[in-house]
């Protein structure tokens, strides 16, 4: 079935994520915060068939960047600048919920020859009165903030606006579980930005629907608004992602031979670093190497399919199968071969894709590559990954939320006895939530990749490696016997260092992790290991 896909739009300091589906006359909408814009693009899509849908999230909701400080005048001149720089020609506007205050400045930035419809705004208005616009949804150690923002979100579909105790009797459709993910895991990409969004947004309802705008309750109603309007179909492709500047991390969605791929990027010159992750959750976390590469380099960390933000896969994953998805991903990329910088499980696919396709690989760094006994290897696959599939209540958000915190505290997480114990110490809330998120957005299909890396025989595939290697991890890291492993095979052109520290951990000591990356800097640039 035909669904929204994700596109980013490069502004002055920041990105805008825009979600497409369908074909024909332009329709623009404009999400509400109570329903995500991926969501709203599917929904309008199969309401209005001969409509091309485009939802754009508002700055600091999912793949959108943050503004400080948010005020309307700048939420409305972000959306309105994102909207010129998509091309339209003619198109409707639509506004979901409170976006309808956004409307009065959108109409002074684009003109108003832009026809508009707002939905749901008598809910929006009166949601100042009986909700407020203060919540308090900041990262807790607990984890507690995540059900808070759940129940947000799911009680502004179910509760009457006027009388937040009572069940509304109209209004839109339920979302189920997997659509209230979706607005979930948008909102809850940066928590503080949706509680000023929301705060903002709610003090700039209108008392009043706005003059020329024609008014419907529910996104339902929009196709009898939009009857009688003949529009030309919109035929300008979106621009392409661009760079920012600096060292800023900036977002791509690529199309491959075997599916869409998110990136995470930085840098816009030199030889080309691809960062493969760790299996589970998505590659937020490896910002610090991505960053801390980037000089000279064009740096791009991968979600692998399904995990992340990239395209979700139904299908039985192999180390094998995420080499060649790497390769279809350098191709579409246009280069010719790259430097390969991967951790855990993706040290094991830059092995597995310089083993098979070693004219795409210059040279590889390998963090902890996986030597596990086969029995520990069968015990992990039987007990490591609980089974994660949303619920209509948020049950799953603290088995997430606890099952990472439990990681940072014991190897495996799942034996919580004294031997087991870790010297990492528990992160943050903040970093615990970036790592909440990351599974999150990877729902069911999260251990795909993880899995595989238990599975594979890199005893055996290691001295297939004819490309020039650096393997190594940090002191603390729970599979730095790989170093040793790797170094009793002696294969020709492998290196094996133990680092100071592991730059992409929560907190490492600022010291230990500039050492390290210039270590993994020295032996990139090292030409003479070629």
């Amino acid at each position: 079935m035909e669904r929204a896909r994700p596109h980013y739009l490069t502004l002055d300091g920041g990105q805008i994520r825009l979600w497409r589906r369908g074909e024909g006359a332009d329709l623009v909408v404009v999400g509400g915060l109570t329903l995500a814009a991926e969501a709203l693009a599917n929904r309008l899509a199969a309401l209005n068939p001969g409509w091309r849908v485009t939802a754009i999230e508002l700055p600091g909701i999912g793949g959108s960047t943050p503004l400080a400080p948010v005020t309307v005048e700048a939420v409305a001149s972000t959306v309105g600048k994102a909207i010129e720089l998509a091309g339209f020609g003619d198109f409707v506007l639509v506004a979901h919920q409170l976006a309808a205050g956004l409307l009065p400045l959108l109409w002074k930035s684009l003109g108003e020859r832009v026809r508009t419809v707002a939905v749901g705004g008598g809910w929006a208005g009166r949601w100042k009165e009986t909700v407020g616009g203060d919540l308090d949804i900041a990262p807790r150690q607990d984890g507690a903030h995540l059900n808070m923002l759940w129940h947000h979100l799911r009680d502004r579909q179910l509760l009457r606006p006027d009388n937040p105790h009572m069940p509304a009797k109209d209004g839109d459709i339920i979302s189920g579980a997997d659509e209230l993910s979706q607005t979930f895991v948008a909102a809850a990409t940066r928590p503080e930005a949706y509680a000023g969004l929301w705060k903002t947004c709610l003090d700039a309802q209108p008392s009043a629907a706005p003059e020329g705008c024609i008014c419907v309750d529910t996104l339902s109603d929009v196709c009898a608004a939009l009857e009688g309007i003949d529009l030309p179909a919109g035929g300008v492709a979106l621009p392409k992602a661009a760079a920012l500047p600096g060292k800023a991390v900036w977002h791509e969605a690529v199309q491959t031979r075997r599916g869409l791929v998110h990136l995470r990027r930085c840098g816009g010159e030199g030889t080309p670093l691809l960062v493969i992750p760790t299996g589970g959750g998505s590659s937020a976390q490896f910002e610090p190497v991505v960053t801390g590469l980037a000089e000279g380099r064009q740096v791009f960390s991968v979600d692998y399919f399904g995990n992340g933000l990239s395209e979700k896969l139904d299908r039985d994953v192999t180390v094998a199968m995420l080499a060649d998805d790497m390769a279809a991903l350098i191709e579409a990329m246009g280069f010719d071969r790259v430097d390969i910088w991967g951790s855990h499980t993706g040290s094991l696919v830059g092995l597995e894709l310089a083993v098979r396709r070693p004219e795409l690989v210059r040279k590889a760094v390998l963090e902890g590559p996986v030597f596990i006994d086969p029995d520990f290897q069968a015990d992990l696959l039987d007990n490591y990954f609980p089974r994660i599939v949303p619920d209509k209540w948020g049950l799953h958000l603290q088995l997430i939320w606890h099952w990472r915190r439990d990681m940072f505290m014991y190897w495996p997480w799942y034996r919580v006895d004294r031997a087991a114990a870790r010297d990492l110490g528990v992160p943050s809330a903040e970093d615990l939530h970036l790592y909440a998120v990351g599974i999150l957005e990877s729902g069911p299909t999260y251990d795909q990749a993880y899995r595989s890396a238990f599975k594979y025989d890199t005893a055996s595939r290691l001295p297939l490696l004819k490309r020039p290697a650096l393997i190594c991890a940090g002191p603390n890291d729970m599979l730095v016997n790989g170093v040793e492993e790797s170094e009793k095979l002696k294969v020709p052109g492998v290196r094996t260092t133990l680092t100071p520290t592991t730059v992409w951990w929560p907190a490492p000591e600022p010291d230990a992790a500039a050492a390290t990356l210039v270590l993994y800097d020295d032996y990139l640039r090292d030409e003479a290991g070629v």
